[in-house]
């Protein structure tokens, strides 16, 4: 007889879903989500149905929902086989059937690093965790569904400080705590969110004859995402921008002020070992207009790197996404 026809072994339905072969048998010895027969009584076959019951469990737990809500979950929808699913481990609690991921107003994700207390703090905990998960299991398509959704339901400041933040923080010290594995998981992650903040629909330029913002990593900082996500929101303000991305040689950087007379150039560092000062100087210094009627670009300084000393003549350091965007529409409401 066929595999189809006996059903598939845990290591084909794990290639399937894109999960390992452990979390299967974990789901299996812990809530009991396993499959509906064994061969001889203790080899795992996945008939169809069980395949559909963990592309369920799979797709539960990318939303957010912890393993045993989820197991509870697809238990009672397969008509109560797994209706009685507790917990297994130990001393673990009984699980009740969960809500579906809800889907507040903008202003329902609370800040990063606060404590969950409320249902709209479960939710930026869960979203998270969702986030996480996929791309874990290296699924991209759910990072896609779950960060266009999030991107719909709540905006992109919201999104970017409550959610996408803490999930990257998240997943870089898992990589750095594990020994250089899990870095394809952070690329993924990064290379989703990237995705999702180049699809934020730009509205119509506000002024047209009005300077840009540039945007840019010092010489030796390779970090994009937090510039891609103020171009994305400058984007939906019609503000103008040129987007210059990582590491931008001092020498271009001088060049492109020079030839755009900016309006404001914001420089990103990740680290105070790439915060490049004298540069910052130099480029809020630069003037650039008719005789009699010169101008500077505003230095916003952007990033951890920038940290530990006050910023200096022309100079402003945002606290994130959302106060860098106010100083630069103040900027435009001037003209």
């Amino acid at each position: 007889m066929s595999e189809t026809t006996l059903g598939l072994t845990t290591g084909a339905v794990a290639r399937h879903l894109g999960v390992s072969p452990t979390t299967l048998r974990s789901w299996d010895q812990r809530y009991g989500i396993g499959p509906a027969a064994r061969e001889d009584g203790r080899h795992r076959r996945w008939t169809p149905g069980d395949i559909a019951m963990l592309e369920e469990m799979c797709r539960l737990t990318a939303s957010g929902v912890p393993p045993a809500e989820a197991a509870r979950a697809v238990g009672a929808a397969r008509g109560g086989r797994s209706g009685g699913v507790a917990d297994r481990r130990p001393g673990a609690r009984p699980v009740s059937r969960p809500e579906p991921p809800r889907r507040g107003p903008a202003d329902g994700l609370v800040p990063s690093g606060a404590v969950p207390d409320g249902p709209a703090e479960r939710d930026a905990v869960r979203e998270s965790r969702g986030l996480a998960r996929a791309a874990v299991r290296l699924d991209g398509p759910a990072l896609d569904s779950l960060l266009g959704g999030l991107m719909a339901d709540h905006g992109l400041v919201t999104v970017w400080e409550e959610v996408m933040v803490p999930t990257l923080h998240a997943v870089g010290r898992k990589w750095q705590s594990s020994g250089d594995r899990y870095i394809e998981v952070e690329h993924l992650l990064s290379w989703h969110v990237s995705t999702a903040l180049r699809r934020v629909a730009p509205a119509p330029v506000r002024r047209t004859e009005a300077p840009p913002v540039l945007l840019a990593c010092v010489p030796a900082d390779q970090h994009t995402l937090p510039l891609e996500a103020l171009a994305a929101g400058l984007g939906e303000r019609g503000l103008p921008a040129r987007m210059f991305g990582a590491a931008v040689p001092a020498e271009a950087l001088d060049a492109a002020v020079r030839r755009t007379g900016p309006a404001a150039v914001v420089l990103w560092s990740q680290a105070r070992s790439t915060a490049d000062h004298a540069l910052a100087r130099h480029v809020a210094a630069s003037a650039f207009g008719v005789k009699g009627a010169r101008t500077h670009p505003v230095m916003l300084l952007a990033g951890p790197g920038w940290a530990g000393r006050a910023p200096g003549p022309g100079m402003l350091r945002p606290g994130g996404l959302r106060e860098a965007l106010d100083h630069v529409s103040r900027l435009y409401d001037a003209f």
